[in-house]
């Protein structure tokens, strides 16, 4: 992943991305991206892109542990984020499901793991304080709430699903405010070349329909040629 990749990946949106691997594929059908819908706490700001750290959170009853141990690894979870190495995001699975209640991130969890410096969070859990989150750490989230219940983290370092994808530690990951994606390393050296052929070909298309005079014939014109470039 190389700093240029890097910067075009962050000046295009996760529906982009999923495109482009398949373009670098040479197939379609990847499926490696979330399902539903997500919240986003700044749906202004641009894709965050980075290595998975992963964490599994639960809140709805006290955590079972003696304090001492709970706050072991609450430590422990601070240490790992605060560790990472290059650009990364925290993936966060609250094991509550759709039952999740207890907000893990607000105003204090976004403004400690942004100066870790990770670029923002992925989480089926739920985020408050959405007025007082760290600027510039987006967060994408199930659902939002105001208490933080009995929040604590069960699992760190560990694989985790979030909104239907799957997510390994230490795996790309890109998301926006239209969900988020794995990259599989296999397409990291093409993906660049994939993303330019992709607008390239949409052009052909779009440029079309934009122009004065747009009809069905310029329409099937467009559309062959698209195909054909596609290919």
């Amino acid at each position: 992943m190389t700093p240029e990749l890097l910067e075009l990946l962050r000046s295009v949106d996760t529906p982009t991305v999923c495109n482009a691997i398949e373009v670098a594929e040479g197939r379609r059908g990847f499926d490696r991206f979330t399902r539903g819908t997500l919240l986003s706490s700044a749906p202004e700001a641009g894709a965050i892109v980075g290595r998975a750290r992963t964490a599994q959170i639960a809140a709805a009853t006290p955590p079972a542990e003696p304090a001492d141990e709970v706050r072991t690894r609450r430590m422990a979870y601070y240490r790992y984020m605060a560790e990472a190495d290059g650009p990364a995001l925290a993936v966060i699975e609250d094991l509550d499901g759709a039952e999740a209640v207890g907000a893990f991130w607000g105003e204090i969890n976004t403004c400690v793991h942004k100066g870790f410096g990770l670029g923002g969070v992925l989480t089926n859990g739920v985020m408050r304080d959405l007025g007082d989150m760290a600027d510039g750490f987006p967060v994408l989230a199930g659902s939002i709430g105001p208490s933080h219940a009995f929040v604590h983290v069960r699992a760190i370092d560990v694989p985790v699903t979030v909104f239907g994808l799957a997510v390994e530690p230490g795996e790309w990951v890109h998301a926006d405010r239209h969900g988020a994606v794995v990259i599989p390393d296999a397409v990291i050296p093409t993906l660049g070349a994939a993303i330019e052929k992709m607008r390239a070909t949409e052009a052909i298309v779009l440029d079309a329909a934009r122009a004065p005079g747009f009809d069905f014939t310029a329409f099937e014109t467009a559309w062959t040629a698209f195909e054909k470039a596609r290919t």
